[in-house]
């Protein structure tokens, strides 16, 4: 297998500062601390004795000035000066893999009955060479339906997501007679036809990741709720603010990715399978920041079969999610425990 070279390594020191991220967050809490003046300067207009405190109030809404200016001057300073530098190459890359064929992972947890019907659809197409289950200690008979459906399966004894999907590209990254390799649920959220659509994109990057966040492609009735929706949009342009230059994203939350192997032998020493649930928005994050070259691409999203136990469980999980994510992307991950 080749070693990877980043193909456009990151900036480092001030020219690789997410300033336009800082000064959004910035000049945002100087507008939420302004705003809060003028309610509570209201509020308190009602008192007879409110001259010392519409004081404060005035001293609070100079204060959320210096604030906006601050993060307003980060923000044109990131766009006008430092952007230019960002941006790391000049011309469109053009590099397809010398062999197309691809390993499909597909990580499950109690998708039994899903999982059949997923490894089928699969290795249905003609450019899969193999399935690979990676049963993240599922209660029910997922790893005896996926064999039976013709996938291999690997059993992952430590639990969580984040080491479920690690293990997958691991297992899918070792395989030498296919360079790349698909990352995909077990839960028919996904389809193998979308294959075509990424690997129309891959020469031009290392990673083609896939985003739900296409009204037109997705199903009515899908466990992505609106506020999910619109919630991995948000993450997602955080993501997009952080490392400004290197790509549009739109959601930081889906599993189906195609990745060249050469490019998940550099990642993979780098990233904490500790993390759990938010693990797709901290591979994303740590790829761009080590140079790895990414493109969306609008994948089709559909109703699972079964009960989700992720973050699309509920509202409030996804919230949770989401708040880590944002802890992520924003003030940075979790170190990589010694020994991994």
């Amino acid at each position: 297998m080749s070693r990877h070279i980043p193909t456009n390594p990151v900036s480092r020191g001030v020219v690789a500062f997410p300033a336009f991220l800082y000064g959004l967050l910035i000049a945002g809490a100087g507008f939420v601390l302004f705003y809060s003046a003028i309610l509570i300067g209201f509020l308190w207009s009602f008192l007879e004795s409110h001259g010392y405190l519409l004081g404060v109030v005035d001293r609070i809404v100079w204060y959320s000035g210096i604030l906006m200016v601050t993060g307003l001057i980060l923000i044109l300073t990131d766009l006008f000066v430092l952007l230019p530098n960002k941006r790391p190459r000049r011309k469109i890359h053009w590099n397809p893999p010398g062999n197309m064929n691809l390993t499909v992972m597909l990580t499950a947890y109690n998708d039994e009955q899903s999982i059949g019907l997923a490894v089928e659809d699969f290795r249905s197409h003609p450019k899969v060479k193999r399935v690979i289950v990676v049963d993240n200690n599922s209660e029910d008979r997922t790893g005896e339906v996926a064999r039976q459906a013709g996938a291999q399966v690997v059993h992952e004894p430590l639990q969580g997501y984040g080491r479920c999907v690690w293990r997958a590209l691991g297992e899918g990254s070792r395989c030498t007679d296919t360079e790349l390799t698909l990352l995909c649920e077990g839960d028919m959220t996904f389809r193998a036809y979308d294959i075509e659509k990424f690997l129309a994109y891959l020469p031009h990057v290392d990673i083609v990741s896939g985003t739900r966040i296409s009204e037109q492609l997705r199903a009515h009735r899908t466990q992505l709720t609106t506020f999910m929706y619109y919630g991995n949009f948000f993450a997602g342009k955080l993501l997009e603010l952080k490392h400004l230059g290197r790509g549009t994203f739109t959601d930081v939350g889906t599993t189906y990715k195609l990745c060249r192997n050469a490019a998940l032998e550099h990642l993979l020493p780098l990233l904490n399978p500790g993390i759990n649930l938010e693990f797709n928005a901290h591979f994303l994050d740590i790829a761009l920041e080590n140079g790895t070259t990414i493109v969306e691409c609008p994948v089709t999203f559909h109703n699972r079969i079964g009960i989700s136990k992720g973050g699309n469980a509920s509202n409030w999980q996804a919230l949770r999610v989401g708040i880590r994510m944002i802890t992520g992307i924003v003030i940075g991950w979790r170190k990589r425990p010694e020994g991994l």
